[in-house]
């Protein structure tokens, strides 16, 4: 981040990780890791109460930063600067978990966190999910319109060249190999087949243009039954259902 000079947080390695098989290994290098010496210090927090998440691998909380390379706020824009911080604490807006070893992980950006029936999904484990399949070269997923839970994961997939055209791989064969993988309510709802995925000048895939693609979807038939295949996890930033 800009906001933060340098590298802030670094996935510093422990020898008992070199007998671990090659997934595991290249799992746990995917983590953000520990505070850097040159930032005073990293957290991750619920932001109604600003306590320190469990470190349980699973409850969700913002990723806060603090130290001399921090910024001291935006150019002019007091009202920018002011909801950038709390108690001293720069709110970086990714939304991440602590697991017992002390080491950070990124589940998403807070704004891409799709909130479903008052359960957090992470865009970022549904994308993972997705990435497993043999077909898949791209993958991006957002949040689309739901009539019963609100919101719902949508994915926008780009299939490999030898797929791609063939009718080989269906959305509904894409969404039976998600409910394998994870729980059931992460499971996106929609599955968009594109040739590539919308990206800026950098390469970085546009979110925003895929969200505005998705508000304007429908699901056929309200989709009100729930399955769920593992517990469900709450975090702070989770709402309230309705039912």
């Amino acid at each position: 981040m800009t906001e933060a000079t340098g590298v802030v947080m670094v996935c510093e390695w422990r020898e008992q990780w070199d007998a671990l098989l090659p997934s595991e290994r290249a799992r746990l290098k995917a983590r953000q890791g520990v505070s850097a010496l040159t930032l005073a210090d990293a957290d991750v927090k619920d932001l109604k109460t600003m306590e320190s998440v469990p470190r349980d691998g699973a409850t969700m909380g913002e990723v806060v930063l603090r130290g001399s390379n921090v910024m001291k706020g935006y150019f002019k824009n007091p009202r920018a600067t002011a909801d950038a911080f709390r108690d001293g604490w720069f709110l970086t807006g990714d939304v991440g978990v602590v697991h017992p070893d002390g080491y950070v992980e990124i589940k998403d950006r807070s704004k891409d966190v799709i909130i479903s029936g008052g359960e957090n999904i992470s865009s970022v484990e549904v994308e993972a999910a997705l990435y497993q399949h043999p077909a898949v070269r791209e993958a991006a997923v957002v949040a689309m319109p739901h009539p019963h839970w609100g919101e719902t994961p949508c994915a926008f997939v780009s299939l490999k060249r030898e797929f791609a055209g063939t009718g080989e791989v269906s959305e509904q064969e894409v969404v039976s190999f998600c409910r394998n993988r994870m729980a059931h309510y992460m499971v996106p709802r929609k599955v968009v087949f594109v040739d590539e995925l919308p990206k800026n000048s950098t390469g970085k895939v546009q979110k925003l243009a895929l969200r505005d693609m998705a508000r304007r979807l429908r699901l056929r038939a309200p989709d009100k039954a729930r399955p769920v295949a593992a517990p469900a996890r709450h975090g702070p930033l989770t709402q309230t259902a309705r039912l």
